[in-house]
């Protein structure tokens, strides 16, 4: 904020930009991050603001005396919507004139570092509760209700876990959806489950990319086709993964003789 003394405009960019951040990062829509960012600007005198946002990058930039144009990058995407809640709560005390730049940015940043809301512990467990919940949805016994927890919750945990270790995507699905078939398997073996499929399928659920097949979705219908075309393209690289790790899993036991 050091070129705001001298460009009053600067502030209102930095604004802008740290809110659309927030919302990219945390899994908002591309057209609502645009129509924000825009909101944002025009509620403090900036009308003429044009801003071009993909899943890995904003630019925005604003028109007349002060005239800015700024890039930032998003390396780190994951899903808290109640961060972009908070963002768009911002947005509307700006819209409605209750707060000045300083004030905004000051709240923005206190939403962007802070924690999130549930801890490893709880999205594990709610990770192992709706792979069990879907299992019976799917047809499943309740015979297979146990199983199908374990391996949920233990499929996530390995997610987190690999995640951490390796910070590529794709690699961290993989292992834990091989992880989560062997479990499974294993789990038939020793006589914890009845249906290998109704397991697996249960367990893999939390893994599967939801929100962003829907913002995908959203995306092109909005005419965002870059930003669409994107998350439909991460999208089917987390379900490749997935599957490839659970047939990988099918083909090693099947030469095993345990299918």
């Amino acid at each position: 904020m050091e070129q705001s003394q001298s460009n009053p405009a600067y502030e209102v960019v930095q604004v802008c930009l740290l809110a659309g951040k927030i919302m990219l990062e945390n899994g908002g829509e591309t057209y609502r991050v645009e129509d924000t960012m825009t909101r944002i600007a025009d509620a403090f005198g900036l009308p003429n603001a044009h801003s071009f946002v993909t899943p890995t990058g904003i630019i925005f930039s604003v028109e007349g005396p002060g005239q800015t144009t700024r890039l930032v990058r998003i390396s780190e995407r994951s899903t808290d919507l109640r961060k972009v809640t908070d963002v768009n709560a911002v947005s509307r005390r700006i819209s409605s004139g209750e707060m000045s730049p300083a004030e905004a940015y000051r709240e923005l940043q206190e939403i962007e570092a802070a924690q999130p809301r549930y801890p490893v512990g709880v999205k594990i467990a709610a990770a192992a509760i709706a792979s069990a919940c879907f299992l019976i949805m799917f047809g499943g016994s309740w015979h297979d209700f146990i199983p199908a927890l374990l391996t949920g919750g233990a499929g996530l945990a390995f997610l987190l876990y690999f995640h951490r270790l390796v910070p590529i995507k794709f690699f961290a699905e993989f292992l834990s959806s091989l992880l989560i078939g062997t479990l499974a398997f294993l789990m038939l073996r020793l006589g914890l489950g009845q249906d290998l499929d109704k397991i697996i399928i249960g367990s893999v659920m939390p893994l599967v990319p939801g929100l962003l097949i829907t913002n995908a979705v959203r995306d092109l219908m909005a005419g965002h086709f870059v930003s669409g075309l994107s998350k439909g393209a991460e999208a089917f690289l987390t379900a490749f993964a997935i599957g490839a790790g659970i047939a990988f899993v099918f083909a090693f036991f099947a030469g095993e003789g345990g299918l």
